[in-house]
């Protein structure tokens, strides 16, 4: 059944990408509100062939609202998402404000599609690292638990927005033709150059994206026992984040049985050709909706088999972001 949807944050990349996907997918709708801060209004955006005027982002934006896809940022979810909720929308928040609310679903639908219908009129959409990862470990966790996952990101400038990217680029040419590089929006020089992911550093050492990883994969999971540690860091890539996977599982499994349990997981493809020495890259999931993985091979450092190291790429402005909250809002309908 078509509802009446708006898109709050719909100038950002994010944003830019539900438009796409919405498109791509012909999600069904009656009417759409585009919605942003006060510096876009008046701007045109275009969806299905229909221009519509981008309009400041408030409290009574939600009128008539069924759906609300939200990717404005943490602040602006908790200050506008009760209102919508209020207003009898059911809010898809792709920020981390209410992804630990043990009242709202933190949602990835190829793994947790049942947690939709326990919502409370906000349901989350989880950081992009993690869906990426577990998109690929759920269906081997679902066959054979997983016990430990050790987890290193490799995450492109898209995970920081549309101003990032365009600072990487902007970099490049900078170093390329000998100028000074500008560093503001990005936290460090990111052309040619390598850094740990610039999240706010915790007590225990981790950054907040390191820590989403463990908190979010345990509650979608629901698996609050399962032990995980990561290494998150920024590569100087556009788009698309890479990660490298180490599981340690309950039982023996080996790289055969993986790649069987990956051949038929929903939103995975399997690029893992050794003869050729050719594995997942960025730009084989730029743009697309799956999660690539490869390098699928056996940790000869754990005992009895129970190792298995792999390494994905999944697009972290699509599956990462806009395609898992417009497929829980297909889920909706």
């Amino acid at each position: 059944m078509a509802k009446n949807i708006a898109i709050a944050g719909v100038t950002g990349a994010v944003g830019q990408e539900f438009l796409r996907i919405l498109e791509e997918r012909n999600f069904p709708f009656n009417q759409c509100k585009m919605l942003a801060s006060s510096r876009s209004v008046g701007k045109k955006v275009t969806l299905k062939g229909k221009e519509y005027a981008v309009e400041e982002l408030k409290h009574d934006s939600f009128k008539g609202v069924d759906i609300a896809l939200f990717s404005a940022g943490g602040a602006r979810s908790k200050e506008f998402a009760p209102s919508a909720v209020k207003a009898g929308a059911v809010v898809v928040d792709n920020s981390s404000a209410f992804r630990m609310d043990p009242d709202v679903p933190l949602v990835v639908p190829e793994i947790n599609p049942q947690d939709i219908y326990k919502h409370k009129g906000i349901i989350a959409n989880p950081n992009c690292t993690t869906i990426i990862a577990i998109v690929v470990v759920w269906p081997l966790h679902k066959a054979n638990p997983v016990k430990r996952m050790v987890v290193s990101s490799y995450q492109a400038a898209s995970g920081a927005g549309q101003s990032a990217m365009l600072e990487l680029l902007q970099q490049a040419r900078e170093v390329l033709d000998g100028k000074p590089v500008t560093v503001k929006n990005l936290k460090y020089q990111l052309a040619f150059n390598v850094y740990c992911h610039d999240s706010k550093i915790g007590p225990n050492g981790y950054n907040e994206e390191e820590m989403k990883l463990v908190n979010e994969t345990r509650k979608i999971f629901h698996c609050p026992d399962i032990a995980i540690t990561g290494t998150c860091v920024r590569v100087p890539v556009l788009r698309a984040h890479s990660e490298s996977i180490n599981l340690e599982f309950t039982h023996p499994i080996t790289p055969d049985e993986v790649r069987q349990l990956l051949s038929t997981a929903p939103g995975v493809k399997i690029i893992d050709d050794r003869a050729n020495n050719r594995f997942p890259m960025p730009l084989d999931a730029t743009g697309k909706d799956d999660v690539f993985v490869g390098r699928i091979r056996q940790d000869e450092s754990i005992p009895d088999n129970r190792g298995i190291n792999l390494w994905v790429s999944g697009d972290q402005i699509r599956k990462g972001a806009a395609l898992n909250a417009v497929q829980i809002a297909e889920k909706l309908l």
